[in-house]
């Protein structure tokens, strides 16, 4: 889990970097610190590609509305509980082991890990009551099924709620739909969040029923929970799945206008990275001993809130790959195109994905072809504008990918293998190196396709690759340039805390002018007018790469060019009163050298990559007011302050 140096990176070939952090590898840990201990599930003794694939996309795992109201609105009924799902893990004794999850549940169904699929229509309201239903047979709230760092700023430690805690008042939820044209009480901000007691309500709590309008075209949406401080434990447990919004273009049905490929021919799938006990259990390193531990506590001299832990890490790579909760898991194909939906639900792992072709049966990459030729047709919210044909992707935590695969240019019975070309590591832009890499490493590969289904003649295989979508990108005249920042510093106890903020002095919504690194209850900065077309210019002065998510918003990615800068050390004030350090850059210089968004990128995002050492620009519109937020999708990097409230129109705030 090495990270760059800033001068291995060349940020400093423009960043200058003072007292702090100076010289030093943000991360010097090393992926074989992984290595396994004796109650850890090893994955060199599972069997790859042996179960099946559960698809997200087949009818039997889409939810169904449960009544319609008087005024004909769509009303689901959502629970969210604990169960227990067979994920094909097996012991060091090769016995099948079950796996203690959280997930979310249709009205009295059995919870699934992921969530069942929403499939909604564009310009439908839909209206979903959540159900915090985490509590046991005597309706005592259950505890956690991972350990709480209860020194973060998370739901129970901000002011009022001291005396509130899990084993009293239940585990706080919050659900967000991630893309989501959706008004700001309905959000699913962090604040918003609710336990199962009156008193465990957030401070923003609105209510448990929330309205989906779904005021946007088709695209591949995902819900998951993002309670303050909790996120990556919650979605680490199992809430999170697919919302699927449909439009007279991409309607699901064979004879859609775009001709792409539909049901039996569209899968979706949930790609995760896990740890798990040799009992089955999830597992989240949070103490000392446990895996990552010296590499982001001891060899960072940092003193944990409770000696031994627990304590958050700065981030989490798993060992197992996990497909619709399944480890390494297979489906059968016909020798046809099939439209693939991809979702990234990791906390930290990005990913770089070719399809490649083997032998049926085979498991590993010998003697395997070249990686092979697919489109992309769509990403975030939508499809791009035209599909790109390549025969590799990077795949950033949050994102989803929207594919075309042709199966008929294999031999029949052959296997394809999603292949991920990435580390067991912070990504930085490059391949990793050798200790970048789990030991006996299984993560380079993700699921199989297996072409061992005849052909269905009764249903017409098509897919014109030179097809339109439609998509325009946004042409509205900008009000407002704003360059923002993403640093990293150290919280009171010396651990690595990332942060976003301004790249330049601004003043706050209370009068104040502020610059740099900023935690998450500071006065909000970015505060957009109703209607206001903005570019955002964020600057990355990390070692690392960081998936940025903006609410509420679509965007279109410009363009990214290096930068150089000066990056000053100073304090912040943490939610608790104590100093930590942290950044603002100045003297910053930009590159004339632009470097344009890739032809997958061309259409409706919500995620954006931003790599070490270079600006990268978006533009958007902000179309509905009120609290909304942005931030790093890497669940320990959101749940660590890189996360800031955004207000759009006025107070109050």
């Amino acid at each position: 889990m090495k990270r760059r140096s800033f001068l291995k990176i060349g940020l400093t070939a423009g960043v200058g970097v003072t007292a702090g952090l100076a010289g030093k590898n943000s991360f010097t840990n090393k992926a074989q610190a992984a290595t396994l201990t004796p109650q850890l599930a090893d994955p060199a003794k599972q069997a790859l590609f042996t179960q099946m694939a559960p698809n997200a996309l087949a009818a039997n795992f889409k939810l169904k509305s449960r009544y319609r109201s008087r005024y004909r609105k769509i009303k689901y009924e959502i629970e969210i509980k604990q169960s227990t799902q067979m994920t094909g893990l097996v012991n060091r004794l090769g016995n099948p082991v079950s796996t203690a999850i959280w997930g979310y549940a249709g009205d009295h169904d059995k919870a699934t890990w992921p969530g069942k699929t929403f499939e909604v229509q564009s310009g439908k309201p839909i209206t979903v009551e959540w159900e915090n239903e985490l509590e046991d047979a005597m309706d005592s709230p259950l505890p956690h099924l991972l350990a709480v760092d209860k020194s973060l700023h998370w739901c129970y430690s901000l002011p009022g709620y001291e005396a509130i805690n899990i084993a009293t008042d239940g585990v706080p939820l919050v659900p967000h739909l991630h893309g989501g044209h959706t008004d700001s009480a309905a959000d699913g901000n962090p604040e918003y969040f609710s336990g199962l007691t009156k008193a465990s309500r957030g401070p923003r709590w609105v209510s448990d029923t929330y309205v989906y309008d779904n005021s946007q075209p088709a695209g591949t949406l995902w819900y998951h929970d993002h309670a303050l401080g909790i996120t990556r434990l919650n979605v680490y447990a199992g809430l999170a799945g697919f919302y699927i919004i449909r439009d007279q273009q991409d309607t699901g049905k064979h004879d859609n206008p775009l001709g792409l490929p539909a049901a039996p021919y569209e899968l979706g799938y949930v790609i995760q990275d896990r740890m798990f006990t040799d009992k089955g259990d999830l597992f989240f390193p949070a103490f000392e001993g446990d895996p990552a531990w010296n590499d982001f506590i001891v060899s960072e001299g940092a003193t944990p809130p409770i000696p031994g832990g627990p304590s958050a890490l700065a981030e989490f790579f798993g060992d197992f790959i996990v497909v619709n909760g399944k480890i390494w898991p297979k489906a059968h194909v016909e020798p046809r195109n099939y439209r693939i939906r991809l979702l990234n639900g990791s906390d930290s792992r990005f990913m770089r994905l070719r399809f490649r072709a083997v032998t049926a049966g085979q498991t590993d990459f010998t003697g395997t072809s070249d990686p092979l030729d697919f489109f992309v047709i769509g990403s975030d919210q939508g499809l791009l504008t035209q599909p790109a044909q390549v025969t590799e992707i990077d795949f950033m935590p949050g994102e989803r990918l929207d594919l075309v695969f042709n199966f008929s240019t294999v031999p029949p019975g052959a296997r394809i293998i999603i292949e991920n070309t990435l580390g067991d590591s912070p990504f930085g832009g490059e391949l990793p190196d050798a200790d970048d890499l789990f030991p006996n490493r299984r993560t380079d590969r993700v699921m199989a396709f297996d072409v061992a289904l005849p052909l269905n003649t009764g249903i017409e295989d098509k897919f014109n690759p030179k097809m339109h979508s439609g998509y325009i990108t946004n042409q509205n005249d900008v009000d407002v340039v704003r360059r923002l920042a993403l640093f990293e510093g150290k919280d009171e106890f010396g651990r690595l805390t990332p942060m976003l903020g301004t790249a330049e002095p601004v003043t706050d919504v209370n009068g104040s002018i502020v610059n740099g690194a900023m935690p998450w209850h500071m006065p909000i900065t970015e505060n957009p007018k109703l209607g206001d077309t903005e570019i955002w210019e964020i600057f990355n002065a990390t070692g690392d790469a960081h998936p940025i998510h903006v609410h509420l918003v679509h965007f279109d990615i410009l363009d990214r060019a290096d930068f150089t800068a000066n990056m000053i050390e100073q304090p912040v004030i943490q939610h608790n009163g104590k100093s930590a350090i942290g950044f603002r850059l100045e003297n910053i210089s930009v590159s004339p050298n632009v470097i344009n968004a890739s032809n997958t990128e061309a259409g409706p995002k919500d995620m954006v990559m931003a790599l070490p050492g270079q600006v990268t620009r978006i533009k958007m519109t902000f179309d509905k007011p009120g609290r909304y937020v942005w931030h790093c999708h890497i669940l320990s990097h959101e749940d660590h302050e890189m996360m800031r409230p955004l207000h759009i129109g006025p107070g109050p705030y």
